[in-house]
């Protein structure tokens, strides 16, 4: 294992102090607990606040402020935040409309929210994302919240920043959830520091077809094909998932996992463009880059949004993030 780093067990806390030091004009960094928050707050809006296993980066950090979160709580590389981590938050960034948490449907995750919400005593609603298509809607632990999370939080925060009430923004969510679905394509496991190994094994002719976002394996593993053939079988099962009609007004985001060169990256755009537009849709926005990862593995995600003009209106609304910045 080659990282950059001085002791898996403080790799976090040596990051997240970089990472607010390096955007000191938008977050602060908080410490026992930790948690990220936007540096300057809103009093009267609904306070957005995410979080997750690190890993992900720049998800959920990378988001924090205007037009996207109020904070993001960051456990431990593919670990859950804890309670006291999202209770500490919400007392810093709530401006008294309530808290909103945009969860991604993981166990660990969804049980430790909800704890901090039962322990809150101000208005709190929870939206769960859950995009991952790569698993039925029946399957025992539902499907995965993954990088259509972005979306989400993207939508989401500009309706809040626009005055949006708590239910209004817990509606909206679910509505950009049902809205949007993901699927992914592994070239390569990722190796967590403190495992020192990749945590499965492909053959160099072996891709990992609907693989999540924390090392684990996908659906099926099959063999590595073109790249046209690969976006032609994602592709094909977000356009089941979702049955848009010929002119559906479409946001087309390809995620990287960390590991594969934004080179290849706009070359699946291209693929997964021509894929929909031959379907008759009409793609109006794009994203494209490492938004949702998993350490440095190699591979990408396609994600599917339907809009409307209202979906389209708070998609361009201003942001300034450490990842997403544009109207500012």
């Amino acid at each position: 294992m080659k990282k950059f780093i001085d002791s898996p067990a403080t790799l976090l806390d040596n990051s997240l102090q970089g990472f607010a030091k390096a955007h000191a004009d938008i977050v602060e960094y908080h410490t026992q607990p930790n948690f990220i928050c936007r540096k300057s707050l809103k009093a009267g809006k609904v306070a957005l606040i995410s979080g997750g296993g690190s890993g992900h980066e720049p998800l959920h950090s990378g988001f924090v402020g205007l037009g996207m979160l109020d904070a993001a709580c960051p456990g431990q590389i593919f670990t859950s935040p804890t309670p006291d981590q999202m209770l500490a938050a919400a007392q810093t960034v709530d401006g008294g409309a309530g808290v909103l948490f945009i969860v991604k449907n993981y166990a660990g995750d969804v049980m430790n929210f909800e704890m901090a919400s039962e322990m809150l005593e101000t208005p709190t609603a929870t939206v769960l994302v859950n995009d991952d298509v790569s698993l039925p809607k029946n399957h025992s632990i539902g499907r995965r919240g993954v990088a259509g999370t972005t979306v989400v939080e993207k939508i989401v925060g500009a309706a809040a920043e626009q005055g949006y009430d708590l239910s209004a923004c817990k509606a909206l969510g679910e509505r950009v959830v049902q809205a949007t679905a993901s699927m992914g394509v592994a070239l390569t496991s990722c190796t967590v520091p403190a495992l020192g190994h990749p945590t499965f094994e492909l053959a160099e002719n072996e891709i990992e077809i609907g693989v999540g976002i924390h090392g684990e394996r996908g659906r099926e593993t099959g063999q590595l094909v073109s790249a046209s053939e690969i976006v032609a079988q994602v592709a094909g099962h977000i356009q089941e998932a979702l049955q848009p009609q010929p002119g559906q007004r479409v946001l087309l985001h390809v995620n990287g996992f960390g590991g594969t060169p934004l080179v290849e990256l706009h070359f699946i755009y291209e693929l997964a463009w021509q894929f929909w537009h031959q379907k008759g849709l009409d793609i109006q926005r794009s994203l494209v880059g490492n938004f949702t990862t998993s350490l440095d593995m190699a591979g990408c995600s396609l994600t599917l949004t339907l809009l409307d003009e209202e979906l389209l209106r708070l998609w361009d609304a201003p942001v300034n993030t450490a990842a997403l910045r544009w109207g500012c």
